[in-house]
């Protein structure tokens, strides 16, 4: 058998292999973290509805400080759509768009990330003081070999993207909690006395007893 024939039976082979691994994999994909914030949840809660905000917190822009963003719709709550691109090919182009908001509690919204769609979802729950906000990326696999693959793959890649915006949230919400140091305004320098006029008009002046002499 001729060695380009071998090739290709050997790679029609590995497609075979790689396909019925594939059917074993999860139809349906989610992959979430979470971060606890030291504010509550009627606070978090207008950073993720208002999609204007996005650009506060959103982890693609620390990798690339160019990425254009586009915004539709209402500035908040259903309907509220931010669009993005990016000449990085790790961001790539995407969307979010709310399509359910319940206040201080939770967000849904269709998502596309580089051609990958699904829907994201934001959960705010009390955590102490503070409030716990978790933030998932799903989508269906169906009987896409390709799809199922990229599945098995996207808690390594979405994770890591969702632990950095939702640390960059953290860190924007405390601060913006900060309460503001005020410095004490300058005391007001103390009165000098200056001697008094008697009625007459003149200047009194105190004598002075003269130091005495050394013997």
């Amino acid at each position: 058998m001729a060695p380009m024939m071998r090739l290709v039976l050997g790679l029609g082979v590995l497609v075979l292999i790689l396909s019925a691994v594939a059917l074993g994999l999860p139809a349906h994909v989610t992959a979430t973290r979470s971060v606890v914030i030291n504010a509550p949840e009627y606070v978090v809660f207008p950073y993720l509805n208002n999609l204007r905000r996005f650009q506060e917190w959103a982890p693609w822009s620390d990798k690339d400080p160019n990425i254009k963003l586009t915004y539709s719709g209402p500035p908040e709550g259903n309907g509220a759509k931010v669009e993005w691109t990016s000449e990085v090919p790790s961001i790539g182009n995407g969307s979010l768009q709310i399509i359910e908001s319940k206040p201080s509690s939770s967000l849904s919204l269709t998502t596309d990330l580089k051609g990958l769609q699904g829907l994201s979802y934001f959960d705010l729950v009390p955590a102490g003081a503070g409030s716990k906000v978790s933030w998932s990326f799903g989508f269906e696999t169906g009987s896409s070999p390709l799809k199922r693959w990229k599945g098995l793959m996207l808690d390594g890649y979405i994770g890591e993207v969702y632990e950095h915006g939702l640390e960059k949230l953290k860190k924007h919400v405390e601060a913006d909690r900060a309460p503001t140091i005020t410095q004490p305004a300058p005391a007001a320098p103390a009165p000098v006395e200056t001697p008094t006029a008697p009625e007459g008009g003149e200047t009194v002046v105190p004598e002075l007893t003269p130091a005495p002499q050394a013997q």
